[in-house]
C-alpha cells in the first residue's frame, strides 16, 4: 500500500472519528462539495450542504452513531472498510455489520456507500429492544473514537 493508501485511510477513518465524536463540522472539512451519500437501498443525498443535514439529524440529541472498524483496505483513493456500526436512539442500541466504500479525490471524500443487509438491521432493532431490560444483549463494541485504536494494525491496512 502506498503512502496515498494510508493517507485516504487515515482520512476517512478520522472522518467516521469525528462523527463518532459529533464533530459534525470537522468531518465536513474533509468532504467534497459534492459528496454523494448512500446507503445501499434507501434514497441516495448529493451535495454537501444536504449530507450536513443528514449527519447532524444522525448525530444530535438523542441519536448517536459509532463503529468498530473490523478490516480495511485501501488503492488509487478507493477505500473499503468493514465495520460494525452502531445507532443509538437515547437508550436504545442497535449493532450491525456495514461494508462501507469510500471515494477520496484530492484529499476530499467524494463518495461514501454503504452497504448493510436489512435483515440485520431488523435483528439488531429488535436486540436494541430485548438490550433496553437486558444490556448484556447488545454487545460493546471497540468504539472508533478509543484514543488506542491502531488502525494500522487492522487486517488489510499493511
Amino acid at each position: 500500500m502506498g503512502t496515498t493508501d494510508t493517507a485516504a485511510i487515515e482520512l476517512t477513518t478520522g472522518f467516521l472519528r469525528d462523527l463518532a465524536n459529533h464533530r459534525v463540522d470537522e468531518a465536513l472539512t474533509v468532504v467534497g462539495d459534492d459528496i454523494l451519500y448512500e446507503n445501499v437501498g434507501f434514497p441516495a443525498v448529493r451535495g454537501k450542504k444536504r449530507f450536513r443535514r443528514a449527519m447532524l439529524g444522525l448525530n444530535s440529541g438523542p441519536v448517536r452513531f459509532d463503529a468498530e472498524i473490523l478490516s480495511i483496505l485501501a488503492e488509487d483513493g478507493l477505500v473499503l472498510n468493514e465495520r460494525i456500526d452502531v445507532l443509538a436512539i437515547g437508550p436504545l442500541r442497535m449493532r450491525f455489520w456495514v461494508c462501507g466504500r469510500f471515494e477520496v479525490r484530492d484529499g476530499k471524500i467524494v463518495v461514501w456507500r454503504d452497504y448493510f443487509d436489512v435483515f440485520d438491521c431488523t435483528k439488531a432493532f429488535l436486540r436494541g429492544i430485548v438490550g433496553l431490560v437486558v444490556p448484556s444483549v447488545v454487545k460493546p463494541i471497540r468504539s472508533i473514537t478509543d484514543t488506542d485504536t491502531d488502525i494500522a494494525a487492522l487486517p488489510g491496512a499493511r
